[in-house]
This record gives C-alpha cells, sequence and structure tokens, in this order.
C-alpha cells in the first residue's frame, strides 16, 4: 500500500478488515488460517456477516471488501470471482448542520490551539486530518490564503483565509517558532515529511516552512524503537474542546469536526455561493456529493412554506 502511495488512513483501515476477517474465520472453524488458505466463499461470508450480523453501513462493507479484493489481487496473486454476498443497504442521511447563532455560540467557547483548529473547521471547511496535517508554509496569512497539500484523494486546493483569523494566527505563529527555535537548540528531530521528501531534501525537516502549522505540546518518546520527535496536534484534542465548548454552549444537536464542514457549505449556499466553487473549496470529486447543500439551504430559508402557515 505504501508503494501505490495509499493514505496512512486507508493503510490503517484496510489492515484491520485483514485482522477481523482472519479472527471470523478462526470464529467459525475453529483455528486461525491464512488468508491464502481461503477464498471467495470465506470473503462472501464475513461480507454477509458484516451485512446481516453486525448491521454495517454500506461503505464499511464497501471498504472491507476494497481491503480484501487488495490483499488477494496485489499480495498473494490471487483473483476473487464470484464474490456472492448479502449487501448492506446504502443509506441517504441528512447532515447535521448548525444554525450561524449556534456556530456563534460554539465559536465564543473555543481556547488554545485545539480551539483555533476548530475555528479553521468551520472557517474554511476543512476535514481534521487536513487541519492537522498543515504546515507554516501553508499557511499564508500576507496572501489570506490557505493550502491544502495532499488532501482526501491526494489532491490539492487552495481556500481563502478569514480575515478574522488572521491576527490570531500571527499570534499564534510566535507561539509556535518559540516551540520550534526550542526544539531545534536541544536536538529534536525534525518534523515527519511526506512521501519521502526528507531523502532528496534531507534539511526539510528541521526547517521552519515545515514545521507543523499546529505542533503538540510534548514531544514524544519510543523508548521501544530509539525514536522521539515532535508530532502535530493529536485529533483527540480537537474533538474534546469541540465537546467542552459545545457543552458550554448548550448545544442540543451532536457536534463533530465534520459538522463544522457541513455548516461551512450550507452557509456558503445560504449566501448565494454557486454549488460548483463550494465543490472545489470541499475538494469533493463529485458534484453530486456537494449538492445536499442546496437543498439543506432551501429548507434553512423557508423557500418552501407549509400551508398551516396559510390557515
Amino acid at each position: 500500500m505504501q508503494l501505490k502511495q495509499y493514505s496512512k488512513r486507508t493503510e490503517e483501515g484496510y489492515v484491520q478488515w485483514y485482522k477481523r476477517y482472519v479472527l471470523f474465520q478462526a470464529q467459525v472453524t475453529g483455528r486461525m488460517k491464512h488468508p491464502q488458505e481461503m477464498g471467495t466463499a470465506e470473503v462472501t461470508a464475513f461480507l454477509t456477516n458484516l451485512a446481516v450480523n453486525k448491521n454495517l453501513a454500506a461503505a464499511s462493507q464497501n471498504q472491507a471488501l476494497n481491503a480484501l479484493v487488495f490483499l488477494y489481487r496485489e499480495v498473494l496473486k490471487i483473483e476473487l470471482e464470484g464474490i456472492d454476498a448479502v449487501r448492506a443497504k446504502r443509506t441517504k442521511h441528512l447532515p447535521v448542520v448548525l444554525t450561524q447563532e449556534e456556530v456563534k455560540l460554539l465559536l465564543a467557547g473555543v481556547k488554545g490551539d485545539a480551539g483555533l483548529a476548530v475555528k479553521l473547521l468551520y472557517g474554511c471547511g476543512l476535514r481534521v486530518a487536513e487541519v492537522l496535517a498543515l504546515r507554516v508554509k501553508d499557511v499564508d496569512v500576507g496572501g489570506g490564503k490557505i493550502e491544502v497539500r495532499g488532501g482526501k484523494g491526494d489532491k490539492d486546493r487552495v481556500i481563502t483565509l478569514p480575515k478574522s483569523l488572521r491576527h490570531p494566527i500571527e499570534d499564534h505563529l510566535k507561539q509556535v517558532r518559540a516551540v520550534f527555535d526550542a526544539d531545534r537548540r536541544e536536538g529534536v528531530p525534525g518534523v515527519a515529511m511526506p512521501k519521502a521528501y526528507d531523502v532528496k531534501h534531507p534539511k526539510a525537516a528541521e526547517s521552519w516552512p515545515w514545521f507543523w502549522f499546529l505542533p503538540s505540546s510534548r514531544v514524544y518518546e519510543d523508548v521501544a524503537k530509539g525514536l522521539h520527535g515532535r508530532h502535530h496536534l493529536h485529533e483527540i484534542a480537537v474533538t474534546r474542546e469541540l465537546e467542552r465548548a459545545a457543552k458550554l454552549a448548550g448545544l442540543s444537536k451532536r457536534v463533530t469536526a465534520h459538522v463544522l464542514r457541513h455548516s461551512f457549505a450550507t452557509h456558503l449556499v445560504l449566501r448565494g455561493i454557486d454549488i460548483r466553487s463550494v465543490q472545489q473549496l470541499l475538494g469533493h470529486s463529485d458534484v453530486r456529493t456537494t449538492e445536499i447543500y442546496t437543498a439543506l439551504a432551501k429548507a434553512m430559508r423557508g423557500e418552501i412554506t407549509s400551508p398551516l402557515d396559510d390557515l
């Protein structure tokens, strides 16, 4: 998967499906078997179990299928033919969207680096992984833009930086610079680089432009592997800050990082931004994925009124 430049998340997801597949067959047969000893029948049984007994969503079952097809075709060089599993039904759920007043209440309560990350989730419509992966060079305060590098589908895109965040980001970068300088003085290894970029540019990992925009507060230590360094802020920190701020604001809706992305898109449509522009800002491959926000915006505008209001 690394040779084919699959994302880290896809790699981790596929490996988990391989484990679940082998463990499921061990429960069924009473012994552990190598995937090479199994084939279409076992894969079919596993996928059917996910849909019937585990009540798994269609997207998750499809990822399990993709993982196993990759395992057999690319790794074991075995073609799986005639998979006839019971498929999970694909459901269409409307995304949760906050009103602008709810977003205002939520953002009033966030603080710290995680709070800045939350504001970028809504202000730029970013995915949480995209926010956390930002480097100093990606946030152009002078140019008023954020560059997302290697987003979902390994696609780059550029987004306008909210004017209200320019001064807070300038102050934040001063604090980050202090962390960067301390790391250099203390000999902390450089940050992780994408796609072996550090092989071509060995000094880049210890350079200011490539430093994390949202670095973790602590340097990690892996004694077993003899490694240490500094990661970016952890996703859990953002999740906890969101939960804390939502509780403080008294919101009844469940607020996640993706809810802020949905809210960003819907509020743009409410302002009259065309759907193609919203698609580009979100980084969607298919405009049909983005069109759901048009329906949400219509409902929030009250374009179709109830006959009850005519009585």
